[in-house]
């Protein structure tokens, strides 16, 4: 998976500067050796190695800060990615995506802002987590970043594109180099695992043999390859959202934004999403997900940006899902 967006000298201009890959390239070379997850959802995902490190414990205003015992005794099923061998990206050249004074305003809450004043950079081969309160203005941002929305002010640049002032007709081209995942997996239920996840190189033009060479390589990534034929219907949903990771990888892009994508599974069934996403991040994808589950944030170790009331109240490498009250 490349840790860049793809260069300007190998990509077709259509017009006005922006370079875009054309629909038909064959990019079937450079598969990630990633070791596929594993096919079950329950007991081998939820068994956490034995010489796995302790999950630290993020302090919050709610509890006492003397509370050692509890800090020492607290495990996590998400402690074993906390790992010290986790890649250091420089944050050197251009960021993935900037955000410059950004704010968004709903025209049916104009006296209150979903976003107001934000500032941010992200690098390319970076894991974010995107924390706070319902309401807080995660998914604001994130539908920013894939220019579902327009900023009513300030800059959002993705891989040096303003998206601000981005033409609509090329914003399909910008999507093709951003790879989603939602909480609700938004499978098409007549279609079988193999169909879905073809159907977004289909989307884009993708010939049939780059088709046939990336699907089953990406669904073996994922642990699904004896899946391949089965509906949505006949899956756990741990098994569909891993349907909805490979959807969103299988064209190979720069960028993943995941949106609650643990929201509807249980902790154990997690840990096989997190484990997957982890593994991509590692092959040099940039990973921005926001979430609720503080669990989770605490344990991994990512860098985490706090909204609150559409501010950036906490930007902490190595963060956890903390603290940080109301504006």
């Amino acid at each position: 998976m490349a840790n860049h967006f793809r260069s300007t000298e190998r990509q077709g201009s259509d017009g006005d500067g922006m370079r875009l890959v054309p629909p038909n390239e064959h990019i079937v070379n450079n598969v990630p050796d990633i070791e596929p997850v594993e096919n079950a959802d329950g007991a081998q995902a939820s068994a956490a190695p034995e010489d796995a490190p302790e999950a630290v414990h993020v302090v919050t205003a709610s509890e006492p800060a003397d509370s050692t015992s509890e800090q020492h005794s607290h495990t996590s099923v998400f402690a074993s990615l906390a790992s010290d061998d986790a890649p250091v990206t420089p944050r050197t050249g251009t960021p993935t995506i900037s955000c410059r004074n950004v704010s968004l305003i709903y025209p049916a809450q104009p006296n209150k802002p979903a976003l107001d004043g934000v500032s941010l950079d992200i690098y390319p081969g970076e894991f974010v987590f995107i924390v706070g309160h319902s309401g807080s203005g995660k998914s604001s941002l994130l539908r920013l970043i894939t220019c579902e929305r327009r900023a009513t002010s300030g800059q959002v640049l993705v891989a040096g594109q303003d998206l601000t002032k981005l033409k609509n007709s090329k914003v399909p081209y910008l999507r093709r180099q951003i790879g989603t995942v939602y909480q609700d997996f938004k499978l098409l239920p007549d279609k079988t695992v193999y169909e879905n996840v073809a159907f977004a190189l289909e989307c884009i033009g993708k010939p049939r043999a780059v088709v046939n060479v990336q699907v089953p390589e990406v669904l073996r990534l994922v642990g699904l390859a004896e899946k391949q034929d089965n509906y949505p219907d006949q899956l756990s949903g741990g098994e569909q959202q891993r349907v909805s990771v490979a959807r969103a990888m299988v064209n190979r892009p720069p960028l993943l934004i995941c949106d609650e994508p643990t929201g509807n599974l249980d902790p154990a069934i997690s840990l096989g999403i997190m484990k997957l996403l982890d593994r991509i991040n590692r092959e040099g994808t940039t990973v921005v997900m926001a979430t609720h589950d503080r669990e989770m944030v605490d344990s991994m170790r990512k860098r985490v940006i706090a909204l609150e009331a559409g501010h950036v109240v906490r930007d902490q490498e190595k963060g956890g899902y903390g603290y940080y009250g109301a504006l």
